[in-house]
């Protein structure tokens, strides 16, 4: 819902969330580096800028993208249209991969450094068809309420298989763009197409059947492009001027971090535009596909169109301050680091490095915070986002330490990865099933918009610098270990609260409910109650549990515990005079028998399940328990015949 009050509270999170990545950086600057980099004012406001940028990004999602995708995949899934469905899932998957920001800059790194085989456009196309057909796979899945964990098993044996056959130099890249695929604006609105889907198809789960798209679209892409690597460096050969290229590797990185650091974001009117522009190309595809279904395809006006394109508005604007602060705040000051601990001969700090900025960038994800609340959302609060967040950001710290790891001291990055899919494959047999699909899932949408330009910065950091490394072997790969970790991690999260016993809150209410129908079935000899319904000359007989209240109070607070006893429940009293002695007074009570009465006894009769709320009320409003004067009790009764309730409160 568009408001103030809920910007403030995602504002609040946004900061909260980026705290961590501020420590890693200043920690690791100060301490470490030690020194203090030039442009650090630019650094502080391009952190401030961060933060209000995710704040509006993920209002924006609220208010725009989640409400319209669970929409159309309601109104598909109402009209039987399964060809339309599947083909808005393609277009969905397909247009919005194709101009992912992340996938360009992978795609033209690995161009620029596998000696003219790899076509940076070729390749971005070829994952975007891998990721539209994921998605169309996904939704199938959902339509037929086939376990996910039966393609995800099939797709691990296809990738280890086909990673037989790819050349060495395609493999890291593949795994790698099986996790740069999920944008930060993909991802909420296939989640929302999936979850929108299982929640109107009869006999699906939104928990069980809702999540897994993101699965599918980090998996295939490592099945395509290992395939397009057999096809290119069989049948493509190297450029001539494959010495220049290589001889231009070694200070690419050098430079990229060089120019991060001595250069800071130029805030003229022409860039701002240029920004905003560029977010608005990386949105539109969604935009487009969305009205096109609506209007042509559905003919059906969208619900609520002017908040609606206030969301979008609010994604646009969102997005493009949280890249422009990314650049200002955090690209320079990272890149750099990545470069610099690469000097240092302790591995050690390598690797604390690695854990520690794959933990603080994620915790920061977007797309993550946005997944995560859903996941609370349709799981009744069995799920903990902010906990389920913390799990997955342990997934990749551990994700990029070992992968860090493997490029310092070498190693086939296929035997991690196979070694990975294992456990993943175990896991999901001991995991409870509401968190397979959500584990696989986050695999997914961990690497995005912060991560992957860090990440990959250090990977090939460290591959340019070490000593028998190749760039695009070992560069590659990091990527994979921060999507394949979280699978592992958020399994774990889901055993844990079931050992634990975490409940829903509707599970929490139907415990409740048996708890009480069991106590009631264990009252001893409870006949049937009459209760006459107040306004209507009915009387019906129940075997309910009821009991009576006593409230004794000084007379003058006799109209505020009859206040406090109906706001909690109470539909009668009857009113007695009494007159009560203290512990010092009973020691001569006698002359004192005859006193006049100056207590009130309040007695309600009500059912047992309002008790607990009644005394509290009362004794709360006064203050029995503190300095007033007072008593109160209950106990069990039976038999009741002539109470007058309302049909209400029956």
């Amino acid at each position: 819902m568009l408001s103030f009050s809920s910007f403030l509270q995602l504002l609040k999170e946004s900061f909260r969330d980026l705290l961590p990545i501020i420590l890693v950086i200043m920690f690791f600057q100060l301490a470490i580096i030690q020194s203090v980099p030039e442009n650090w004012l630019s650094t502080t406001i391009g952190l401030a800028i961060v933060g209000v940028g995710l704040a509006i990004f993920l209002l924006g999602l609220e208010v725009g993208i989640f409400p319209v995708g669970e929409g159309l995949a309601s109104d598909f899934a109402r009209k039987g249209s399964t060809k339309w469905i599947i083909l808005f899932a393609f277009m969905i998957g397909f247009g919005t991969t194709v101009a992912e920001p992340a996938l360009i800059v992978i795609a033209q790194k690995a161009a620029s450094i596998s000696a003219g085989r790899i076509d940076a456009t070729v390749l971005r196309t070829v994952v975007a068809f891998s990721v539209g057909f994921a998605i169309v796979l996904g939704v199938y899945r959902i339509i037929k309420g086939h376990p996910i964990h039966y393609y995800i098993i099939s797709g691990y044996i296809m990738v280890v298989a086909a990673t037989a056959f790819a050349p060495k130099e395609i493999v890291g890249l593949a795994y790698d763009l099986g996790g740069v695929t999920t944008s930060t604006v993909t991802v909420p609105l296939v989640a929302a197409l999936g979850i929108g889907l299982a929640s109107t198809i009869k006999g699906r789960n939104p928990v069980l059947d809702g999540f897994g798209l993101i699965a599918f679209a980090s998996l295939t892409p490592m099945i395509f492009v290992q395939f397009y690597g057999i096809f290119v460096y069989n049948f493509i050969d190297a450029s001539p001027l494959i010495n220049e290229i290589q001889s231009v590797v070694t200070p690419v990185v050098n430079a990229t971090a060089n120019a991060a650091a001595s250069t800071a974001y130029n805030f003229k009117i022409i860039d701002v535009f240029k920004g905003i522009l560029g977010v608005v190309i990386d949105v539109a595809p969604i935009l487009g596909v969305i009205l096109f279904f609506q209007y042509i395809i559905l003919k059906k006006p969208l619900e609520n169109l002017k908040e609606v394109l206030i969301g979008f508005g609010l994604v646009i604007l969102g997005l493009d301050a949280f890249i422009v602060g990314l650049e200002m705040g955090l690209f320079s000051v990272g890149e750099t680091m990545a470069f610099e601990l690469t000097k240092y001969d302790n591995n050690f700090i390598i690797y604390a490095f690695g854990f520690l900025i794959g933990f603080s960038t994620t915790m920061a994800e977007p797309s993550l915070t946005a997944i995560a609340r859903k996941a609370k959302e349709i799981s009744d609060g069995k799920i903990n986002d902010f906990v389920l967040r913390i799990f997955v950001a342990l997934g990749v710290a551990i994700g990029i330490a070992l992968g860090a790891y493997r490029i310092v001291v070498g190693g086939e990055i296929v035997y991690y990865i196979m070694a990975g899919y294992l456990f993943v494959i175990v896991l999901t047999f001991m995991a409870p099933k509401y968190i397979i699909p959500i584990a696989y899932d986050s695999g997914g949408v961990t690497t995005s918009t912060v991560t992957v330009p860090l990440v990959a910065a250090l990977g090939l950091g460290l591959a340019t610098n070490i000593e028998g490394r190749d760039p695009l072997i070992d560069g590659f790969g990091l990527i994979a270990f921060a999507s394949l970790f979280p699978m592992l991690t958020v399994m774990l999260y889901g055993i844990i609260t079931e050992k634990m016993g975490v409940k829903g809150e509707h599970e929490k209410e139907a415990l409740h409910i048996d708890e009480l129908r069991h106590a009631l079935e264990d009252v001893n000899d409870m006949d049937l109650s009459t209760i006459n319904i107040a306004g209507t000359d009915k009387r019906h007989s129940y075997k309910m549990a009821f009991s009576a209240v006593h409230v004794i109070v000084p007379k003058e607070k006799q109209e505020e515990a009859l206040l406090a006893a109906r706001t909690a429940g109470a539909r009668g009293v009857t009113i007695m005079s009494a007159h009560g002695m203290g512990l010092e007074q009973m020691d001569n009570f006698y002359n004192r028998l005859h006193s006049e009465e100056t207590d009130a006894n309040l007695m309600f009769i009500t059912q047992t399940k309002n008790v607990d709320r009644m005394i509290k009320e009362i004794m709360t409003s006064l203050d029995i328990t503190g300095e007033g004067n007072g008593l109160t009790f209950s106990y069990p009764v039976s038999h009741i015949k002539g109470l007058r309730l309302k049909l209400d409160d029956l």
